[in-house]
């Protein structure tokens, strides 16, 4: 799958550090289905689209 725009999407460090968790608690999330990561298609790493963390923070925010 290949990714539009990368400047769209945070490596799970930065997705972490912007909704002010660890990075192992992100991956925990993307491993229960809480948050969804994409893969980059040549090194692997998961990546977070910012869009999506933001939904997810004013989910968080309403008590979904």
């Amino acid at each position: 799958m290949a990714l539009p725009n990368l400047k769209n999407y945070l490596t799970v460090s930065k997705a972490a550090a912007f909704l002010g968790v660890s990075s192992s608690t992100l991956r925990n999330w993307d491993r229960t289905g809480k948050l969804k990561a994409r893969k980059q298609p040549i090194s692997g790493y998961r990546l977070y689209q910012k869009s999506e963390l933001n939904l997810f923070l004013k989910q968080l925010a309403k008590g979904k």
